[in-house]
C-alpha cells in the first residue's frame, strides 16, 4: 500500500499545538505516558494469551526498551506487546476518536496553574500526543499480535500525519521521538541523557511490572553518568509490586507515583488503604482516595478504578465487581492468588469469593472515611466535597452498607453557614419536644435557605438539613428514619408548629379556621386543576403562599428526574397553604366575604398560585399569562 497522508480532527490539530508548544512545565511526564502506554499494551497481549490458545504471540520475553541515538538524537519507546492494526492506528493515534479530546481542551482551560494541566495529559489518554512537547516528529511502528502486516504513521504535528502499510514490523509498537534542542531555560531537557533518562524511569516507572530495559550503545554509563561504549542491557526499574509489600518497606512517594500510574491524575491521593486477607481464600490490595472527583464520575460509561490482578497477573482493568457503584472513584489493585487466569467479567459478578472480597472492600474503605472524618475533620471535609454526593447512592443501592456509610455521610444545616452536621449530632442538639428529623431539598443551598418552607422553622429556630444534591430526593425515601426519628421534608404533609412559641389559644386557632373556611373552599374549586386543595398554614410567617405535597407524594424534582430517565409519571396536584397573617392573604378574605362579583378574586388566586410557584423556583404553568396579570395589576396601581 502507497503512504497516504490525512488531515487531523480540528481538535486533534488544536491539542498538537498545545503540546508543541510547550503549556505544560514538567516535561518529563512524556515517558512517564508512553512507558504507561507500552506497560498496558503488554498486559493486554498477555491476557490475550491466556485466553486464546492459538494466538500466533511471542511472549517469551516481554518487556519494554528505551534506546537513545545520541548522533540522531532520536529516543525511541519500544514494547513487544498486543500492537496494533492498520485501522486502528488510524482510530486511535489519528483522530483522537475515544480520548475525550474536547473535555480535555475545556478542562485546560480551567485548570488554575501548570501543575493542574499536566495531570490532564493521562487523565484524559492523550498520553501518546505528549511526545510532541519534546520532538519536532514523532513516528510509530507497530505490528498487532497475530496479524503479518505492520504500520507505520508519522507526523511533525503541523496538522497532517501519514499512513503506510509496511511488511518487515515487530511485533509489539515502538515510537521514535526525533527530539528538540535541549532548553533548560522552557524546562526542556537533553532527552539523549542516560542519566536523565534513568532519573524519569526511577521517578515514575519503578513499580511498572515489566522490566524497563535501556539498551544500544549508549547505555553505559561512565563516571561522569553519561554513555560509555556498548553494554548489556540495562534493567532500569524494581518492578516490586507495592501491594505484596509491607507498608513499612514503601515510602509514601512510591504509594503516590503508582496512584499517578493506575489513576492518571497529577495529584496525590486524599487516602492511602492497604489490605492483606489470608486463609481460605487469599487476596492483597491496595486502594487510593483520590483528592478530586473526575469530570466524568456521573456519565454512564464512567470507568471503574480497580484492576484485577490474579498471582501478580494482570487480568483485567476498571473492575467494577470488587466495589459497589458508589464507591467507583475508589483507584487501586488487587491481587487474588485463588482465581482462574481465564476469569471473565460474568463469571467475577456471580463468583462467592468475588463477593466476598467486595463486601471486605466496602468495610475497609467506609472505615478509612470514618478514621477521616473523626481524626482529620480537614481531609474528610475535602473527601464530602468531592464524593459525598457519589456516597450517599449507597444509601438507596446498598442495604447491606447503609448504616456504615451514613455513619460517615454529613449535611449542610441551617445550625451554621459553614461546615456540615450528622445525623447523629443532629439528634443530640434536638430540643425537647421535637420527635422527627427536619430536611428540605432543592437545587442550590441559597435556593433551599431562602424557601418559603423554612420560614417558621427558622423563626422557632428549629434545625433542617439543607440536601441539594439530586439523589437527596431518593435516598431521604429509602432510609426513612434516623434512631427511630422519622425523616421529615419541612415541603411535604402537615406540619403543626402552632404548639412551639404560639400565645394563640385552641379557640383562636379554630376561629381563624372559620373565618378563612369560604375563601379556601372557593379557591380550591378556582384552582382545582392544579391544586388537590388549599388550607392555612403553619410553617410561613413572611410569605403569602407556598406549596406543599402529601406526605407520600413525588416531589416536583423527582418528577422532573423520572422523566429525564424516560420514565413517564403523572402530574402531582400539590397542597396550596396560605398565611392568613399576611396582609394579601387578609385583604383576599375580606374582599371574598364583601363581594359578590369574585372575577377580580380569581385573578388574585390565579397570581397567588403563581407566585407560590416561583418562590420554589419553579415556572407558572402559562408565563405569558401571569406577565399579563402581573402587568395589568401594576398599571392598575399607579
Amino acid at each position: 500500500m502507497p503512504t497516504e497522508t490525512f488531515e487531523f480532527q480540528v481538535e486533534a490539530r488544536q491539542l498538537l499545538q498545545l503540546m508543541i508548544h510547550s503549556v505544560y512545565s514538567n516535561k518529563d511526564v512524556f515517558l512517564r505516558e508512553l512507558v504507561s502506554n507500552a506497560s498496558d499494551a503488554l498486559d493486554k497481549l498477555r491476557l490475550a494469551a491466556l485466553r486464546d490458545d492459538t494466538l500466533d504471540a511471542d511472549v517469551s520475553d516481554l518487556h519494554i526498551e528505551l534506546e537513545i541515538d545520541r548522533d540522531a538524537r532520536t529516543l525511541t519507546v519500544r514494547d513487544n506487546g498486543i500492537g496494533m492494526s492498520y485501522d486502528e492506528v488510524g482510530q486511535l493515534i489519528g483522530t483522537i476518536a475515544n480520548s475525550g479530546t474536547a473535555e480535555f481542551l475545556r478542562e485546560l482551560k480551567e485548570a488554575q496553574d501548570a501543575a493542574g494541566a499536566e495531570g490532564l495529559i493521562g487523565q484524559f489518554g492523550v498520553g501518546f500526543y505528549s511526545g510532541f512537547m519534546v520532538a519536532d516528529e514523532v513516528t510509530l511502528l507497530t505490528r498487532r499480535a497475530g496479524e503479518r502486516q505492520g504500520t507505520r504513521w508519522s507526523s511533525r504535528g503541523e496538522g497532517t500525519y501519514t499512513l503506510e502499510a509496511v511488511d518487515d514490523a515487530p511485533q509489539g509498537t515502538s515510537v521514535t521521538l526525533h527530539l528538540k534542542p535541549a532548553d533548560p531555560d522552557n524546562q526542556l531537557h537533553d532527552y539523549t541523557s542516560v542519566w536523565k533518562i534513568k532519573e524519569i524511569v526511577k521517578r515514575y516507572s519503578d513499580f511498572i511490572t515489566w522490566p524497563v530495559r535501556l539498551v544500544g550503545e549508549t547505555n553505559g554509563a561512565g563516571e561522569d553518568g553519561e554513555d560509555g561504549g556498548a553494554a548489556e542491557p540495562e534493567t532500569l526499574n524494581s518492578m516490586k509490586a507495592l501491594w505484596a509489600r509491607s507498608r513499612e518497606e514503601v515510602s509514601e512517594e512510591e504509594y503516590h507515583e503508582l496512584y499517578k500510574h493506575i489513576g492518571h491524575d497529577w495529584r496525590e491521593p486524599l487516602e492511602t488503604i492497604q489490605l492483606q486477607a489470608e486463609g481460605t481464600f487469599e487476596y492483597q490490595a491496595l486502594l487510593f482516595v483520590p483528592s478530586h472527583a473526575p469530570h466524568d464520575l456521573f456519565n454512564q460509561n464512567f470507568r471503574h478504578g480497580l484492576q484485577l490482578y490474579v498471582k501478580r497477573v494482570f487480568i483485567m482493568d476498571d473492575c467494577e465487581a470488587l466495589l459497589p457503584s458508589y464507591l467507583r472513584f475508589v483507584k487501586g489493585v488487587v491481587d487474588a492468588q485463588d482465581l482462574s487466569l481465564n476469569v471473565s467479567r460474568e463469571i467475577l459478578q456471580q463468583d462467592r469469593h468475588i463477593r466476598m472480597m467486595q463486601r471486605r472492600l466496602t468495610k475497609k474503605v467506609l472505615a478509612s472515611v470514618k478514621s477521616m472524618m473523626t481524626g482529620d475533620a480537614e481531609r474528610y471535609a475535602t473527601f464530602w466535597r468531592e464524593f459525598g454526593a457519589v456516597l450517599k447512592e449507597g444509601l438507596v443501592t446498598d442495604p447491606d452498607h447503609r448504616d456504615a456509610v451514613l455513619a460517615v455521610a454529613s449535611f449542610a444545616s441551617t445550625h451554621g453557614d459553614d461546615g456540615t452536621v450528622t445525623l447523629k449530632q443532629y439528634v443530640e442538639r434536638m430540643p425537647e419536644g421535637q420527635d422527627d428529623i427536619y430536611y428540605l431539598t432543592g437545587e442550590s443551598r441559597e435556593s433551599v435557605d431562602s424557601s418559603p418552607h423554612m420560614e417558621a422553622f427558622r423563626e422557632r429556630g428549629i434545625e433542617v438539613l439543607l440536601l441539594t444534591d439530586p439523589v437527596d430526593e431518593v435516598w431521604t425515601d429509602a432510609v426513612g428514619e434516623y434512631e427511630g426519628r422519622r425523616l421529615r421534608s419541612v415541603a411535604k404533609g402537615e406540619i403543626d408548629l402552632t404548639a412551639r412559641e404560639d400565645d394563640r389559644s385552641e379557640d383562636e386557632r379554630e376561629k381563624q379556621a372559620e373565618a378563612y373556611a369560604g375563601l379556601l373552599g372557593w379557591m380550591g374549586e378556582r384552582l382545582g386543576e392544579d391544586v388537590k386543595e388549599v388550607r392555612l398554614s403553619t410553617r410561613l410567617t413572611k410569605s403569602p403562599a407556598c406549596l406543599v405535597a402529601d406526605a407520600d407524594d413525588l416531589t416536583p424534582a423527582l418528577e422532573n428526574m423520572y422523566r429525564a430517565m424516560g420514565q413517564e409519571v403523572p402530574r402531582t396536584r400539590r397542597i396550596l397553604e396560605l398565611n392568613p397573617d399576611h396582609a394579601l392573604v387578609k385583604g383576599l378574605n375580606e374582599a371574598y366575604g364583601e363581594r359578590e362579583d369574585r372575577s377580580d378574586l380569581t385573578e388574585t388566586s390565579e397570581l397567588l398560585y403563581s407566585l407560590a410557584v416561583l418562590a420554589e423556583g419553579g415556572r407558572p404553568k402559562d408565563p405569558a399569562r401571569f406577565v399579563q396579570q402581573m402587568a395589568g395589576r401594576l398599571e392598575r396601581t399607579l
